[in-house]
C-alpha cells in the first residue's frame, strides 16, 4: 500500500553514503537522483525510500514517532544491515534480537537523526 518514504536531511552527500550501503544489503540501488534528493528502490517494485532537503528551504527534523521498517531475508541480514547502519554513521536505537513473536527486528538511526529498522517476521518463530 505505500509507494514510498521520504526522510529529510541537512547533508545529503553524509546521508547518500548511509542509504546507500543499505540499499546495497537490500539489493536495489538509486532510481531518481536531483541535487536537492535521492530515491532508492526498483522502478515497479515494492516501497522505496527517498532522502531530500526540505522543499520549503528549512532545516530537516526528525518526525517524533516516526520510523521507517526495512524487511530483512533472514536474522543474518538484521544484523548485517544493524551493522552497516552503524559503520556509516548510524546510533544504535536497540540491537538485533526477538521483539516478541515472530517480531525479529534491530532498531538504529541515520546520521540525520532519522529512525530505522531491520525486521523480520519469522513463521516458525516460538513466542
Amino acid at each position: 500500500m505505500i509507494g514510498y518514504v521520504t526522510l529529510g536531511t541537512n547533508d545529503l552527500e553524509r546521508g547518500a553514503k548511509f542509504y546507500d550501503a543499505l540499499a546495497a544489503e537490500l539489493g536495489v540501488t538509486r532510481m531518481m537522483e536531483a541535487s536537492t534528493y535521492i530515491a532508492w528502490g526498483t522502478p515497479g517494485g515494492g516501497a522505496g525510500i527517498g532522502l531530500t532537503k526540505p522543499f520549503n528551504g528549512e532545516a530537516a527534523g526528525v518526525g517524533n514517532g516516526v520510523m521507517v521498517a526495512l524487511e530483512a531475508a533472514s536474522r543474518d541480514q538484521v544484523q548485517r544491515l544493524y551493522d552497516i547502519a552503524l559503520a556509516h554513521g548510524g546510533t544504535c536505537e536497540g540491537p538485533p534480537g526477538p521483539r516478541g513473536g515472530p517480531f525479529y527486528a534491530a532498531y538504529f538511526r541515520d546520521p540525520d537523526g532519522n529512525k530505522l529498522n531491520a525486521f523480520l517476521m519469522e513463521a516458525d518463530a516460538v513466542a
